[in-house]
């Protein structure tokens, strides 16, 4: 490998066997018969392929990718991709049924609650346990130890056996071990949303200053936010291969364009579809959102010279004398609030289906990705909340230009989320 190269995976595939196999009394025979059907399983004259059994199920599939020193690498991809069945390999916990996966450096890995912990044990002997399981010295994690249980903040038990922890608990000591033990390269899987959202915080601050000291994080989430405001780069699996390995916010788009119904549209549960529950209350629930350029098509592409909606889809279940609002909240790649738009409310709806639509104009958006999170709020009596869901839409404002040329004959990029061309009035005094 190249010195700046940490990990390479090449052709990596991982099969199981769908069932149960039966176990046979027959020792050695037993052994041999399975030898020979694995030996006819492969095709003659034709090296590493193989006839697959009807209880095959391959997990992974020819995966190849390079990771540098020091790059954050986000994994994403709908359930059952493949991520956690990658992460397994590359933390040594499981083996690639072909190809090889080559490492330099020690990994620390997070994989689930109380990963490489012993129940019985209390909190300050699993930290030495897993610090030596990491190749830590006695010396080196009594000196780390301090810092350890103060960024866990359980101090009060650390000296309680983890089994009587709460799964918060386990996680806080698991991060906390995990990230300071020094590891070459940090591998975290989704337990982070484990934790409340102040030590989420915490933590993710965390990986950034590890990754900024020159080590390298493999990062598994199903929050896009989080991935765009961490990683370097992304990765996204679909049935277990490569679907694209990209810049985070190409990634994202194409992540968001197989995990939703359409291109930028997405599909809430309505009232009478009974398998899961609407997102709304008894009195009004959400239908769909959807992205669109000027034209009305539903896009998440948008170039910056166009204008660009968001529309709403919603249905009141009940005539009252408070009327729904719909709200959009605009948050940036790196999760800040960019603004909130709201229309003037209609009063007192009859029951039915209704439409909202959100018109930004051109030139409003600066360039980069965005999420929207759609609420309906009603404001009689303070404020209350009939639906919320986060993040729901993604798109991507692109500018075409190389360099930004502004009215002011300014050339190159511009900082913040909107660069919104105001009306100046200028003269003497």
């Amino acid at each position: 490998m190249n010195s700046d190269i940490v990990l390479k995976v090449e052709n990596v595939s991982k099969r199981y066997e769908i069932g149960v196999k039966k176990t046979s009394s027959g020792g050695l025979r037993h052994v041999l018969e399975e030898g020979l059907q694995n030996i006819i399983r492969w095709r003659p004259g034709k090296q590493k392929e193989r006839i697959d059994s009807p209880r095959d199920f391959w997990a992974l599939r020819d995966i190849s990718f390079e990771v540098k020193e020091g790059d954050v690498l986000g994994i994403v991809g709908r359930n059952g991709a493949g991520k956690s069945t990658l992460l397994k390999i590359l933390s040594r916990i499981t083996q690639p049924t072909e190809g090889r996966v080559r490492i330099r450096g020690r990994v620390a890995s997070l994989l689930e609650v109380g990963t490489g912990f012993h129940p019985e044990l209390t909190g300050r002997e699993n930290v030495f346990l897993n610090g030596t399981i990491l190749g830590m010295t006695r010396k080196e994690i009594s000196r780390k130890f301090d810092a350890i249980v103060a960024f866990s903040e359980i101090d009060q038990f650390i000296d309680t056996p983890v089994k009587k922890y709460s799964s918060g608990m386990y996680v806080r000591l698991a991060f906390a071990v995990a990230a300071h033990l020094d590891p070459e390269i940090l591998v975290v899987d989704e337990v982070l949303a484990v934790g409340d959202a102040q030590f989420q915080k915490k933590c993710l601050g965390k990986m950034e200053s590890v990754s900024k000291e020159g080590r390298t994080v493999l990062f598994v989430s199903h929050s896009m936010p989080t991935i765009t405001a961490l990683c370097h780069q992304a990765l996204l699996l679909d049935q277990g291969r490569i679907k694209r390995i990209d810049a985070v916010s190409k990634v994202v788009l194409d992540y968001y364009g197989a995990t939703q119904s359409g291109a930028a549209t997405v599909l809430y549960t309505e009232r009478n579809h009974r398998e899961t529950e609407p997102i709304g209350d008894h009195y009004v629930c959400l239908v769909a959102a959807s992205t669109i350029d000027d034209e009305g098509k539903s896009q998440v592409e948008i170039d910056i010279e166009r204008g660009l909606g968001i529309e709403v889809d919603y249905e009141v279940l009940e005539k009252r004398s408070v009327d729904p609002v719909v709200n959009l909240h605009f948050f940036t790649a790196d999760g800040v609030c960019a603004f909130i738009s709201m229309p003037p409310p209609i009063k007192a709806p009859a029951p039915g289906k209704y439409r909202a639509r959100c018109l930004i104009p051109k030139n409003f958006l600066n360039e980069g990705a965005y999420f929207v999170s759609v609420g309906i709020a009603s404001f009689e009596k303070g404020t209350v909340v009939h639906a919320w869901q986060p993040h729901s839409l993604m798109f991507n404002i692109r500018d075409q230009n190389e360099t930004t040329v502004t009215r002011s004959g300014y050339h190159g990029a511009l900082p913040g989320a909107v660069r919104p061309q105001l009306n100046w009035e200028l003269g003497g005094i």
